[in-house]
């Protein structure tokens, strides 16, 4: 029997304003972010990983870094497909008013490239290897991470929306040749102080 452990982690918290309406692709992390990569790291530490893969973006690629430092002899990749892309071109009618103006800002383009991309991670990541057992960490973004729990869920494909993930969140699937896919672990922030956890939430999912 083989089987995968599949760690997604979502990258750390922005640096931007409080007030930012908008998330630009070149903006990299707070020192909030920074701490909680580091803290994400400390946690995995020790931990066999077979490879570290992580988003393009400025925020993933740093977080990778940081988490990393924690793990020295591990091969890392950056991938676009573990980048922040629209994971399924879904249907707004009769969904939720703000999931339908957030799907709306979506181009025609990003609506063909994100759910190609998205099928291409679900292909690499989501599965036991050949043989064997491995572990594998993809720091990348709360939607992909939403759609592999969907996916590992068998749930409808509407269902990757509100799957929101902490900032250095994780979440861990368990993939094995005998049987369907385990969640394990979802949204873990055990690693991080109070201080630190629930950013990258909305406001009022925050306790």
């Amino acid at each position: 029997m083989a089987s995968r452990l599949l760690f997604l982690a979502r990258h750390g918290e922005q640096d931007l304003p409080p007030d930012a309406l908008d998330d630009p692709p070149e903006v990299g992390l707070s020192a909030r972010g920074r701490r909680q990569a580091a803290l994400l790291g400390e946690r995995l530490a020790g931990v066999p990983f077979a490879a570290v893969h992580h988003g393009p973006l400025p925020r993933a690629a740093e977080t990778a870094a940081l988490v990393t430092r924690s793990l020295p002899t591990v091969p890392v990749y950056a991938t676009e497909l573990a980048g922040d892309h629209l994971p399924h071109d879904t249907d707004p009618a009769g969904l939720p008013a703000a999931y339908a103006r957030m799907l709306a800002g979506f181009s025609p383009a990003e609506r063909v490239d994100g759910p190609r991309l998205t099928a291409a991670a679900v292909a690499r990541f989501a599965a036991a290897p050949a043989e064997g057992d491995d572990r594998v960490l993809v720091v990348t973004h709360t939607f992909l991470i939403g759609w592999l729990v969907r996916h590992a869920l068998d749930a409808p494909p509407a269902r990757w929306l509100g799957l929101n993930h902490h900032n250095a969140g994780l979440t861990v699937i368990r993939y094995s040749s005998a049987g369907p896919p385990v969640l394990v672990a979802v949204n873990d922030v055990a690693h991080l102080p109070a201080e630190l956890r629930g950013t990258g939430l909305p406001p009022d999912y925050r306790w």
